[in-house]
């Protein structure tokens, strides 16, 4: 791999069980090697499975795996991307209802407001405006609706791709 190395998590919230196989494909198609992910059932959606994959690869790797599973029915997702050398962090949130949201984050994962959203936020009519203005650069929609699916996956197993030390 050339160029700097980030690590990041693939979060598959909720899929159908047919998908599950396809997901496993263009994640792997993504980082370069075989994915198998030990799918477990989604509580917040019966009928549904949940499974998370820790992954290491260049920067833009948390990029390219949103974008391969954009646009599948009912599927929930994140992807994060750690902040590396010369690059920031990134969040990815995908939603049936709601598509897909993006945000920079800084090294603890918070996620970072660009200063003109914020003044753009500032110049609203009213404090109700400001506050909608300010959800949606947050992500607020994104994080409230995948709230009870990372809920249900506290204690799931991850797999992870690379060694430390």
């Amino acid at each position: 791999m050339a160029g700097a190395i980030t690590r990041g998590v693939l979060f598959v919230h909720s899929a159908p069980r047919a998908l599950c196989p396809h997901l496993e494909w263009a994640a792997g198609n993504v980082l370069g090697v075989r994915v198998s992910l030990d799918w477990t059932d989604q509580p917040a959606a019966p009928g549904m499975f949940r499974a998370e994959l820790s992954w290491q690869g260049q920067q833009g790797t948390g990029a390219r795996l949103a974008s391969a599973l954009r646009g599948w029915t009912h599927l929930r997702y994140e992807v994060t991307e750690d902040a590396s050398h010369g690059s920031d962090g990134a969040r990815w949130s995908h939603t049936p209802e709601l598509g897909i949201f993006h945000a920079q984050t800084d090294v603890h994962g918070n996620v970072v407001v660009p200063e003109n959203r914020i003044r753009a936020a500032l110049e609203s009519s009213d404090a109700r405006s400001m506050r909608e203005e300010l959800d949606l650069a947050l992500g607020q929609s994104w994080d409230d609706e995948l709230e009870p699916f990372r809920y249900a996956g506290a204690g799931a197993p991850v797999r992870w791709l690379h060694r430390v030390g």
